[in-house]
């Protein structure tokens, strides 16, 4: 039986991706506007998309974290008030609706992975903007709305940090990368892949509606992510050199702590997502980042001789 499917934001990393994971899918039938053809922020296009479709994934989002500082009404705009438009439409039509969210929700400060239901607290406006979405999905769709939180995606479309260190690999000896930033890095095709399962279950009715955390498995810091990378791309890890938040200060501040747990997975009888490093080892074996890492290795960029008194390239 065919399921059709609406995908918004699906010009971006993460909609592309779960665009093309559909299309896999025969029983799936798939509309996947652009942000050209879909004003998420307009009550009368969403509610006109949505109809006619069972499943929506909202993939649509203000992603500027820097740019939320300075201007909040217009992030809420996109990641709060265009989300409870389309749980609106979809609690009117019956669709379910999975929404992505961000570990930017909680404040940072914990030592242990935030469970599901641990209590928010943002530190920054897009963390802000963020739960206001979360919460109209919870409104709006107590029975019918799963929110997806995610964070450090990278992937093939679009900029994100595993490409720029390995594009800065083949003209820099040297890079400085924070170390005090504890996270989950996770490939956008293994998130997208999780998505489909997860509404799938949730149309057989194994999936409850509510909070689940789409992150890789294990947790890294922005360091022995750019060495991992470095590692598996045949290149020297010795290159890159740990700094703290302090050295790169950004208008809006980043929670030090951001792992998530995943136990409400089994709830819908699926696993959770890969181990980081494994999921980074299959992405760096693909497009573009295979061709990235070859770029940087034909460079022969070396970490300089110091003892020749060279400086640190950096």
């Amino acid at each position: 039986m065919t399921t059709t499917w609406l995908v918004t934001g699906a010009e971006g990393m993460l909609g592309r991706d779960v665009r093309a994971e559909l299309a896999a899918d025969p029983d799936a039938e798939v509309t996947a506007p652009g942000r050209g053809l879909l004003d998420i922020t307009d009550p009368d296009a969403v509610r006109a998309a949505v109809d006619g479709h069972r499943v929506v994934v909202n993939c649509a989002a203000w992603t500027d974290v820097d740019g939320a500082e300075r201007s909040e009404a217009a992030a809420t705009a996109v990641n709060g008030t265009a989300v409870r438009h389309l749980a609106r439409a979809c609690a009117d039509t019956g669709a379910l609706l999975l929404h992505l969210s961000t570990d930017y929700v909680f404040p940072g400060d914990a030592r242990l992975p935030y469970p599901e239901d641990a209590p928010t607290a943002p530190v920054n406006a897009y963390g802000r903007s963020k739960r206001e979405g979360e919460r109209a999905v919870a409104e709006l769709l107590p029975d019918s709305g799963l929110v997806v939180r995610t964070a450090w995606l990278y992937g093939t479309h679009g900029r994100n940090f595993v490409a720029t260190v390995l594009d800065l690999a083949a003209r820099r000896a040297t890079l400085d990368v924070v170390a005090d930033q504890h996270g989950q890095p996770t490939w956008s095709r293994a998130l997208a892949r999780q998505l489909a399962a997860l509404g799938r279950a949730a149309l057989a009715g194994r999936a409850p509606a509510g909070v689940y955390h789409g992150t890789a498995s294990g947790s890294t810091t922005w360091y022995g992510l750019a060495r991992e990378a470095f590692r598996l791309g045949g290149l020297d890890p010795e290159r890159i050199r740990p700094v703290g938040s302090d050295k790169f200060p950004r208008p809006a501040a980043r929670p030090a702590f951001g792992v998530l747990g995943h136990d409400r997975w089994a709830r819908a009888g699926l696993a959770p997502l890969p181990r980081w490093d494994d999921q980074l080892a299959a992405a760096l074996a693909a497009p573009p980042f295979a061709e990235l890492a070859a770029a940087a290795r034909a460079a022969g960029v070396r970490v300089p001789d110091r003892t020749a008194g060279e400086g640190p390239g950096a």
